[in-house]
């Protein structure tokens, strides 16, 4: 059973892709059938999380930013979540030992973004490290399949 909700959440991922950016899923299916899925779990991660800063205005985004923040890191401690995304990407994480400091860097520059404020250029170069540049180095990890060599 344990199996269905993993293709279920990871399924999950994939509509994310696909539904956001037509674009990133016309790339990923030019690549290898075994790194399709993890790539999409990524981007599903990233993707709510991007909504949560960007979209939920009628919402309080700092604790929602924080409550999957906190989730976020349960999951990947834990080995399971009962929010698909989560799930999913937990997995890619704890597969491909994505390390943990490009996570913490993202969820800083989403925290970045909830202020809107203007930046100097070492602000520009930490947002754009976090928002950006740890999304590809959580891809390489999945590209190098975990090896950190």
């Amino acid at each position: 059973m344990i199996e269905l909700f993993h293709q279920s959440s990871e399924q999950c991922s994939a509509v994310v892709t696909r539904r956001y950016s037509t674009s990133f899923a016309s790339a990923i299916r030019l690549l290898h059938q075994d790194l399709r899925t993890p790539i999409c779990n990524i981007y599903g991660f990233v993707r709510v999380a991007d909504e949560i800063v960007d979209t939920f205005h009628e919402h309080n985004k700092e604790q929602l930013l924080a409550d999957f923040k906190s989730e976020t890191y349960a999951a990947i401690a834990q080995g399971i979540s009962l929010n698909p995304i989560l799930h999913s990407f937990q997995r890619t994480v704890n597969q491909y030992q994505i390390d943990h400091h490009l996570i913490d860097a993202f969820f800083h520059s989403m925290e970045m973004d909830l202020s809107r404020t203007a930046y100097d250029q070492r602000g520009y170069q930490e947002y754009i490290y976090g928002s950006a540049e740890v999304v590809g180095l959580m891809c390489l990890h999945v590209f190098c399949e975990g090896d950190k060599a």
